[in-house]
């Protein structure tokens, strides 16, 4: 045995006592070490050389002993305050504490229903009160249920999934997913859906829809959850929120380490525009935020949102998300579901008596909790229902919604719309309704399990998969089916996925309108590598990417589907690929080939997936999407921002994710770091041409002058944040033209703003979609805001705010516009090389 394997089975034999000794005694420093008991042993034989020589050996060995000894104490002491001690090793210290949690004020339109719900707290007991913010055994058939006071005709509310669609209830529609919203850039079209989605959700007995997400904005690329939030981009994610929380309130409530620069100009934008809304609940999250855990982290929820933000309504937790029972109260916590594994009412009052939770306290979570309720959902018999709730008028907006997120991104020589081809080819296991169609099933929600006969490996996807999942097991790092091979997909797994009583496949569609046309069909949805029975003729290729709430994705673009479209195109002259995906999806292995002369992303259309696919691919409507995220053209491109943060030997518990990138993910990143994306964001091509021209800048100077600085505090500041940071302070208009000839085409307008200083390249901050009949010309206008033009934290006299715009992220040039004399990035289209420069 070599002698250093020796020693360190020696120190292991030994660490016991020695470990002992250090914890017991701290006198044990004053032992003389090892060192010196050898080398004292080496001097003593110094008399003869082979002595000399094993003393020697003694004192080097004996010098190895010593270090391998205190390195093991040290790492043993670590890691025993990590078992033992696991909250003094994670450190709350970075997150600051803010307390005391602050009372609802019940300020404007919260008026009526605050002195409702004070007037009824001041009846309950205790424990009534305490009831109410606990969640209930009997969930009615919701995903959550509060606490009821049936003696003052409290019934409790009912809360359920999701944003997109009353999950797992029968009789009810399924909508376009959030992402495929994002990449519509409609702000109406976000109005109607959500309107629509409160309706159903208040005819199917729910008080309070668990949606719409305001993250996650995707900073992972392959983030397991990207599709259940609009877009990447903070203003484009507000921009959608502000009119989904809108709609959805018209029937029914609606509801990690970085700086704070980095909090509030990306991850918190859109919920200042959520709470500006008048949102009733808001949801904290499973991870911690600057170590301290989101349902306890009185700074995000006592100080950013309760205080900063003035929202009135309660704050939920995640489910099970509450990992202590006083300490998340004082932090903020109004409400936990489904239950508390630390509090009950009975504990909850007593609590109150001793004082560890102040009697003001629990007034406020029952008084935010009733004044929603009578705000917004006061149902008197709610839970789940047999009632169908659709609608004949929630049609239109079901289909448009679908037909809008499609994002036509390559189209060489007009290759479509299609014009009554003589024959077709269908291909890829996209296609077909398959199992998908199916809502009957509790199992398809969950993962998409169903739908997938196995992973990317070709490894099945057993019950024993099953059962881990299940078990809340998975070895971190673990990814689930990329591709879902059973059906097409219209979307994601898990808490956000919609189960609708019906829906049409691309197949369905494209029969259909084959027998109208008369056109011959050729099908092949199993083989990787189809025979071509008309080389020349439209060959459409259908593939997915899907993803799942439980699993981030383990890659952007799947090896099989890559395959079976480059064996399409290498025998087809005119291959098209349409992308149902649950996110960013790369196209790089085959996206140049020749032969592939359309894609489009499909995203996650919803029930009506195939007719909305068909509105397009025929040229009923023209494409009208846009990309809500960049396409990289390799996953290296995205460096840190690819995969998410795992456990480590250094954080083996809790994974720090330190988010040093700051403000530049997607688009900005890219920027930053000067890599050339495959596709913009903002990206997406039309039927049509557009011109630009006129442009026009205007300052409101007496807003300027006028304003008050964020954070003041003369009066009540209204939701959303000091009421200054929404004056409108200039204006940016364009004239946009459609020089095409052949229909109407909606256009997308989009300006992006440079703030000197800011360190930041260029922002989203303004975007405007009309639909523009050939030859017309209209004017489209984007009112600038304070806190469009903000850099948080930073104040400088005297500095002046150059705005800087482009139509793409990526694409622009700088002119200098003759009336102002400053630099500007033209408004271009994203879908063309180059832009018009304004004389």
């Amino acid at each position: 045995m070599h002698l250093k394997s020796f020693l360190r089975l020696f120190a292991g034999l030994l660490l016991a006592w020695i470990y002992g000794s250090v914890v017991v005694s701290a006198q044990s420093t004053t032992q003389p070490s090892l060192a010196q008991i050898t080398s004292a042993l080496a001097s003593a034989g110094s008399g003869t050389g082979s002595a000399t020589s094993l003393g020697s050996v003694l004192a080097d060995a004996g010098s190895t002993l010593e270090s391998i000894i205190s390195d093991t104490i040290a790492q043993l002491a670590k890691w025993s305050t990590l078992i033992l001690f696991p909250e003094r090793y994670y450190s709350y210290g970075r997150s600051p504490p803010v307390y005391p949690s602050p009372q609802g004020q019940g300020t404007g339109d919260w008026s009526q229903a605050y002195s409702q719900a004070k007037a009824l707290v001041a009846q309950m007991t205790v424990q009534e009160k305490a009831n109410i913010t606990l969640g209930s055994s009997e969930t009615h058939g919701c995903s959550g249920f509060t606490g009821s006071v049936p003696r003052l005709d409290f019934p409790g509310m009912c809360l359920n999934d999701a944003e997109s669609g009353v999950r797992t209830a029968s009789k009810v529609n399924g909508y376009p997913a959030q992402l495929h919203t994002g990449a519509s850039w409609n702000r109406s079209l976000a109005y109607d859906r959500a309107y629509r989605i409160g309706q159903e959700f208040k005819t199917k007995g729910v008080n309070v829809l668990l949606g719409p997400v305001a993250g996650p904005l995707g900073r992972i690329a392959t983030g397991g959850r990207n599709w259940e939030g609009f877009s990447n981009d903070p203003y484009l994610a507000g921009s959608l929120i502000a009119p989904t929380i809108e709609g959805m309130q018209r029937s029914v409530i609606a509801c990690s380490n970085l700086d704070d620069r980095t909090m509030h100009e990306l991850y918190l934008w859109p919920f200042y525009d959520a709470v500006k809304a008048g949102a009733g609940s808001t949801m904290c999250s499973y991870q911690r935020v600057n170590n301290s855990y989101a349902c306890q982290n009185s700074k995000t929820m006592n100080g950013i949102l309760k205080t900063e933000l003035r929202f009135g309504g309660f704050l939920l937790s995640d489910w099970y998300a509450q990992h202590t029972g006083v300490a998340s109260v004082n932090a903020g916590l109004d409400m936990v579901m489904p239950s508390s594994m630390y509090l009950d009412f009975n504990s909850f009052a007593t609590a109150v008596k001793n004082g560890s939770i102040n009697s003001t306290r629990l007034d406020d979570m029952a008084t935010r909790i009733l004044a929603t309720w009578y705000r917004f959902a006061n149902l008197p018999n709610p839970g789940l229902n047999d009632a169908d709730a659709r609608q004949p008028e929630s049609e239109g907006t079901l289909f448009q919604g679908a037909v809008e997120g499609h994002v036509l991104v390559k189209n060489l020589e007009n290759a479509l719309p299609l014009k009554k081809p003589k024959a077709l080819s269908l291909f890829g296991y996209d296609a077909p309704g398959g199992t998908n169609t199916s809502a009957t099933d509790s199992q398809l929600y969950q993962q998409g399990k169903l739908n997938t006969q196995a992973f990317t490996n070709g490894k099945p996807y057993t019950d024993l998969d099953d059962l881990i999942y299940s078990a809340q097991v998975l070895p971190a790092g673990f990814s689930g089916p990329e591709v879902a091979l059973n059906g097409t997909l219209y979307t994601g797994g898990g808490s956000g996925a919609i189960t609708p009583v019906s829906s049409i496949s691309p197949e369905d569609v494209f029969r259909q309108q084959a027998a109208i046309d008369g056109t011959v069909l050729y099908i092949d949805f199993t083989s990787q590598n189809p025979v071509i029975q008309d080389a020349n003729s439209p060959c459409l290729v259908f593939i997915n990417s899907q993803s799942s709430e439980g699993w981030d994705r383990s890659t952007l673009a799947d090896v099989y589907s890559d395959t079976l479209v480059i064996n399409v195109a290498s025998q087809c002259n005119n291959t098209m690929v349409f992308i149902h995906s649950a996110g960013v999806r790369l196209v790089d292995r085959w996206i140049e080939h020749p032969n592939i002369t359309a894609v489009i992303y499909a995203n996650l259309p919803g029930q009506y997936s195939g007719n909305s696919l068909t509105e397009i691919v025929y040229g009923r409507q023209s494409p009208s999407g846009r990309l809500p995220f960049i396409v990289a053209k390799n996953e290296s491109d995205y460096g840190s921002l690819l995969r998410p943060t795992l456990p480590d030997r250094t954080n083996p518990q809790y994974s720090q994710s330190d988010f040093t990138e700051g403000l530049f993910i997607d688009y900005k990143h890219f920027i930053k770091q000067n890599i050339t994306p495959r596709f913009a964001f903002g990206y997406g091509l039309t039927y049509s041409s557009f011109n630009y021209s006129s442009l026009r800048i205007s300052v409101n100077a007496s807003a300027i002058r006028s304003s008050t600085p964020p954070g003041s505090t003369t009066g009540i500041a209204p939701e959303g944040g000091t009421t200054s940071l929404y004056d409108n302070i200039a204006t940016v208009s364009i004239s946009v033209t459609n020089i095409g000839s052949i229909a109407a085409a909606a256009e997308v307008a989009q300006l992006y703003i440079g703030i000197p200083g800011s360190g930041v390249p260029k922002v989203l901050r303004g975007f405007e979609k009309r639909l523009i009949q050939p030859g017309a010309s209209v004017v489209m206008t984007f009112p600038l805001r304070r806190r469009d033009l903000s850099i948080w934290g930073r104040k400088k006299k005297g500095q002046s705010k150059t705005i800087c715009k482009t139509y793409s992220s990526r694409d622009s040039h700088v002119v200098t516009h003759r009336s102002t004399n400053l630099p500007f990035n033209c408004l271009c289209m994203a879908e063309r090389t180059g832009c018009p420069v304004f004389s």
